[in-house]
């Protein structure tokens, strides 16, 4: 390998093979459980439709703008977070970049444990256990999972593995690869199961839950939910969009793959709702129920459904690929950081990183057995505790910083030159200055200022 610089930047750093490719990778980053797991019960909790269309609303509004933010400061310093912001504007800012790899870090502690379950779903569905004749043991699985501390950490190290190997192999042969056959087969299972849902006796029902809005049901909380989840959905204010943008061509025109990538989140968050709200209506459940949703309901009415057996296999294979496709990109940002800043080599930076993480994640793999007791959050577990200060503090806190960063700090020259590259539209730029400026942070504020406490 020579040490060449071409154009300014090192060769080292990893670029992607194309416009598709970085798509691709932003949208695996983009959609994770969030989209398939929390986005369905939330509906269900505030009410169906007139949530959904405030959570479009809230996509269009902080999501796409914020989204463009981290990909134009990515792609213009080449950098990580840390990175980036110290070369831009160092001082308090390069804090900024820290908190997106801190965010990063923390997350997937306990993100792997969470996929872990649906890797060993995915075991227990290949060998047939939703099927008719073991409906009544299914629901007991999930606590026989949760009470046994070594299958947990089994689960959470094997997917943390995965993700291991895929972030080892580098930007084009790695992340690049791995969400080019992922994402696809993701929409083709989603698609397929929402095709399934339509098509079965809740299908109906379901569709007007999910289109026909009730305002009456939309208050102050549904909304900050809508704008909080809008937010975590699309893997912003943690520097991993910031990240891949870094690997971008000059040539990519931001604005477009910002509205791709976005379209594409949703899309996934809407066809899960359409593939789970018709069987959870057709078996007369409640849409609102909870978290456990995913692991407790939908298995039980897997295993009611003729052909329940198939359609579990596959919606646990959505789920582990949607896992995946995130945690890599959490990985990647803590990984590019130790690349770019203390200047380990790959391999190197994914092996280390990925075992200090693994050891962080023992305790929240821990926490609903052996550790139950210790509860850091009020009465939360410490999975359930270190997931609330990150959805709830780490990331408003960057999106907000990242926002005033893009719209007060950053030079404007900058930021009109970089969205100005691929042949984009002279109106996106004005409109995107107006919102990154007054609307985002604004409303990013009142979901952090709702969670504190003072709002």
């Amino acid at each position: 390998m020579t040490h060449h610089h071409h154009h300014g930047s090192p060769p080292l750093r990893g670029r992607w093979s194309s416009r598709l490719g970085f798509i691709m990778a932003a949208a695996g980053s983009a959609v994770g459980l969030g989209n398939i797991w929390k986005f369905p019960y939330i509906t269900g909790m505030h009410g169906g439709g007139a949530f959904v269309l405030f959570y479009l609303f809230c996509i269009a509004v902080i999501g796409v703008p914020l989204m463009v933010a981290e990909m134009i400061i990515g792609r213009h310093t080449r950098k990580g977070p840390v990175g980036a912001f110290r070369r831009l504007k160092g001082g308090f800012w390069g804090a900024v970049g820290w908190l997106g790899v801190c965010a990063g870090f923390v997350i997937l502690s306990y993100y792997s444990v969470v996929a872990g379950w649906t890797v060993s779903y995915l075991w227990l569905a290949l060998q047939g256990t939703f099927s008719q004749q073991y409906t009544q043991q299914v629901p007991q699985l999930f606590t026989g999972l949760l009470s046994s501390d070594a299958n947990q950490l089994f689960w959470q190290a094997l997917f943390m593995l995965a993700t291991v190997l895929i972030v080892i192999g580098g930007v084009k042969k790695g992340l690049e690869r791995a969400n080019r056959i992922l994402m696809p087969t993701l929409f083709l299972i989603l698609v397929g199961l929402a095709g399934f849902g339509l098509f079965s006796p809740g299908g109906s029902q379901a569709l007007e839950f999910l289109f026909s809005p009730d305002w009456s049901k939309l208050d102050q909380s549904a909304m900050l939910e809508a704008l909080g989840h809008a937010f975590f959905s699309l893997s912003l204010g943690m520097g991993a969009i910031l990240t891949y943008g870094s690997y971008a061509d000059e040539e990519t025109n931001i604005p477009k793959v910002a509205i791709t990538v976005s379209a594409m989140d949703t899309l996934v968050a809407l066809l899960s709702g359409l593939a789970i709200f018709p069987i959870v209506f057709a078996y007369g459940m409640a849409p609102a129920a909870g978290p456990g949703l995913v692991f407790k309901t939908l298995p039980i009415l897997f295993s009611q459904m003729p052909g329940g057996s198939i359609i579990a296999i596959l919606f646990f294979l959505l789920l582990v690929f949607a896992a995946l496709t995130s945690a890599i990109s959490l990985l990647e940002v803590v990984v590019a950081y130790y690349c770019d800043e203390w200047k380990w080599d790959r391999r190197r930076a994914t092996l280390v990183m990925g075992l200090v993480i693994f050891a962080i994640g023992v305790p929240s793999a821990l926490s609903n057995h052996l550790l139950k007791d210790w509860q850091l959050i009020g009465e939360r577990n410490f999975l359930d505790s270190v997931d609330f200060i990150a959805t709830n503090y780490l990331l408003p806190l960057g999106g907000l910083l990242i926002t005033l960063f893009a719209g007060w700090v950053l030079t404007p020259s900058v930021a009109k030159a970089e969205l100005a590259k691929g042949a984009a539209v002279s109106w996106f730029y004005p409109l995107w200055c107006f919102l990154i400026r007054y609307v985002s942070p604004v409303l990013v504020a009142l979901v952090l200022l709702n969670k504190v406490g003072l709002f």
